[in-house]
């Protein structure tokens, strides 16, 4: 053993050998939302606790393809180091991995030994902790959509949609998922401990929705983080692809992350209440779930960096999608960006529809909180609510329609930079927008088709 462990720590690792693991493998996000982790012996794991992982800073700046983006303080610093340790308090077995465990983490700057600037997880602390400042907690109810795919060695990309079945939005059961893939999935999810609760089939046979607990907004983005970190590896258990990409296919829609935003008062130490409701309120909203709904309209067009911050985002976006392209509030309408659903008194809430899955979800929770906090803070009053169906721009503003707009939006949003933090917004906007110069310079399959022949 590598360090004598504290009395806490004792107790984690006699737990856990008990339940015959010895392996603690511990993850953390990166700045676009996928897992970074390493193995730890059980018997090392006082010494990661102690003095730490070391792991190369600019793996926040890493593409997923493995290339190094020159962000400053990762090439230009000489490649430092970040200290990564283990969070125990979220430690959880992995029902599919006999032998292992799994948890986050937090990741600090040596030479500073405070947060890394890239963490999300930090970054929604800090929003988390101005919230704290002016009363209030925010609670977040996540929902996701994936699509599945098999192996298809005929396609282009070498993959194919797991089912072709057509007619099954909001259904479950063998009809479009004849190897039970939900259902298995669910279980396993359930063991994992993270707040699911359901699922279904969405619009195509291939997509699928799985529905997460409501709780305080740190859980809920760890959890949700830890669901698509789960989703991706079981696919890939069974030698298929999950994919939170926002559209992965050019005949089917895209898959969303819809968020669930309500607010309980944090300064009485017994809960005052959600509050969003007040029954005397208009529309049964009280001033702060209205101030909040304003304030997300009015920082819209920067939040679509962090809650569409692909290339692809965008193509989600358009007539008849559900995608909402249009900076509006609706009761209970689905084709608003922001929807009030009907409850009241306890259930008071709103759904944000913007993001699509791809969005990382601390980023993507801690901008929609500073949006709606700013919202609180300037006290003003949303327009009229849509009604009937949306898409009507002679009603509402457009959302920026491409990823450079949505990065120029959130560059000249100061207000809502400055609770996400300066060191954050740079990196952020740096990595994207090398992300777009890539992107301009490839050549795509569309491209070829269209032109080599005739041309």
């Amino acid at each position: 053993m590598s360090a004598d462990p504290t009395p806490s720590l004792r107790q984690h690792m006699q737990r856990l050998a008990a339940d015959g693991i010895d392996v603690v493998r511990v993850t953390y996000p990166d700045l676009i939302g996928t897992d970074r982790a390493r193995d730890v012996l059980l018997d090392h794991l006082p010494s990661a606790c102690d003095h730490g992982l070391a792991f190369c800073r600019a793996v926040y700046h890493t593409s997923p393809q493995g290339h190094v983006v020159p962000v400053s303080g990762g090439l230009d610093a000489g490649l430092p180091d970040i200290t990564v340790r283990p969070d125990l308090d979220t430690l959880v077995p992995l029902p599919w991995e006999p032998g292992v465990a799994s948890c986050l983490a937090d990741v600090t700057d040596p030479a500073t030994g405070l947060p890394a600037p890239e963490s999300p997880r930090d970054l929604l602390r800090t929003v988390l902790d101005r919230c704290a400042e002016h009363g209030l907690r925010p609670v977040v109810g996540p929902e996701l959509e994936y699509f599945l795919c098999a192996e298809d060695p005929a396609s282009p990309s070498g993959w194919k949609r797991y089912s072709s079945a057509t007619g099954v939005v909001y259904t479950a059961g063998l009809r479009a998922d004849g190897d039970n893939h939900l259902l298995r999935t669910l279980r396993l999810l359930r063991d994992m401990n993270i707040g699911v609760t359901s699922g279904n089939h969405e619009f195509d046979g291939s997509q699928f929705e799985i529905n997460l607990t409501h709780s305080d907004a740190l859980s809920a983005a760890d959890r949700a983080f830890r669901f698509k970190s789960a989703i991706k590896e079981l696919a890939r258990q069974e030698g298929k692809l999950a994919t939170f990409m926002a559209k992965p296919f050019n005949d089917a829609g895209g898959s969303g992350f819809h968020l669930h935003l309500s607010c309980d008062s944090s300064s009485d130490e017994e809960g005052a209440g959600n509050s969003f409701d007040d029954p005397a309120g208009p529309y049964g909203l009280s001033a702060t779930a209205r101030h909040a709904v304003a304030g997300i309209l009015a920082h819209a067009p920067a939040l679509a960096a962090l809650a569409n911050p692909t290339v692809n985002s965008y193509r989600r976006f358009g007539p008849d999608t559900l995608a909402p392209w249009l900076i509006d509030w609706g009761l209970d309408n689905r084709s608003a960006m922001i929807r009030i659903p009907p409850e009241r008194g306890s259930g008071a809430r709103f759904e944000l529809r913007l993001g699509d899955a791809s969005a990382n979800p601390y980023l993507l929770i801690a901008g929609t909180v500073a949006a709606a906090l700013l919202g609180v803070l300037t006290g003003e009053e949303p327009p009229a609510p849509l009604e009937g169906y949306g898409y009507d721009t002679a009603k509402a503003a457009m959302l920026p329609m491409n990823l450079p707009a949505a990065l120029d939006a959130l560059e000249a949003d100061t207000e809502l930079t400055d609770i996400l933090g300066k060191d954050f917004t740079a990196s952020f906007l740096s990595y994207k927008r090398n992300e777009i110069e890539r992107f301009q310079r490839h050549v795509t399959d569309w491209e070829f088709t269209e032109y080599a022949y005739h041309l």
